[in-house]
């Protein structure tokens, strides 16, 4: 895949990649090499970056306490915690192993973007608040 960039990054790209690392086969005779799975890291780590930025932003517009605001905000919780994991560097395997969980967290995180604009639409003038009864 070419480099990222926010603006040329689509959601079918993105949907396409997730989908290519998820289909290795990472106990067969021929898993991918090291280098792939590394770069697959990379990559779908800087997606995951992008979509969680957008996803964020995207909550502020939904009520706080609807259900794809509360489940939106677990799925970026996970894709915080999982931000500094350190690279890895020990096999192909565990590199694509890597890949693939990232890859999952970039298929929620997609998934959410959707629920999340599902309810913008329904709710367009809604701002969101931190505390009762402040705009």
């Amino acid at each position: 895949m070419a480099p990222l960039n926010a603006d040329a990054m689509g959601q079918a790209d993105v949907s396409a990649h997730v989908a290519m690392v998820l289909a290795w086969d990472l106990n067969g005779p021929d898993p991918p090499l090291g280098d792939v799975t590394l770069r697959a890291v990379e990559q779908l780590t800087a997606y995951r970056r992008i979509i969680a930025e957008d996803l964020n932003a995207q909550c502020r517009g939904i009520p706080a306490d609807c259900g794809a605001s509360l489940s939106a905000q677990a799925i970026l919780g996970e894709a915080s915690r999982r931000l500094h994991l350190p690279p890895p560097y020990r096999t192909p395997r565990a590199a694509g192993h890597r890949a693939q969980n990232i890859a999952r967290l970039v298929d929620a995180l997609l998934r959410a973007v959707e629920e999340v604009s599902a309810e913008r639409a329904r709710t367009p003038h809604h701002q969101h608040t931190t505390r009762k009864g402040i705009r």
